[in-house]
């Protein structure tokens, strides 16, 4: 079974700065993608920004800028530092991971796991 366990969430004022971790647990080969989504109450959950094995991002428009995602593969953990945040920031930010539980010679089995969220509460 694998488990994504996220923290860093809080309470912080507008213009202050969060960092988000992920650690992901289990048996597994590998990760692949790890990213983050968060969702706001009312509203669908969306993506934040992702990054694949070999590094590359992806960040949504809003914040562009202002996260940044990155990882450590020995750790198996997935991070996102958020700076100049803003009150519509707020929301349950939850971890997301592409895990490879096993190869074959023809295909990789992957399963996508979330993690239970963590909440991030931006006051104006």
């Amino acid at each position: 079974q694998v488990q994504l366990v996220e923290s860093g969430g809080g309470l912080v004022q507008a213009g202050g700065s969060l960092r988000l971790s992920c650690a992901a647990s289990g048996t597994f080969r590998s990760i692949s993608a790890m990213g983050w989504y968060r969702q706001i109450p009312g509203k669908q959950r969306e993506l934040v920004a992702d990054i694949k094995s070999g590094s590359d991002t992806n960040y949504a428009d809003f914040v562009k800028g202002r996260f940044t995602i990155s990882r450590d593969n020995a750790k198996n953990t997935v991070y996102l530092q958020m700076n100049s945040l803003k009150p519509e920031d707020t929301a349950v930010y939850y971890c997301n991971a592409d895990v490879v539980l096993a190869t074959s010679a023809v295909k990789d089995y992957v399963n996508s796991y979330w993690g239970k969220g963590t909440l991030v509460t931006v006051s104006s």
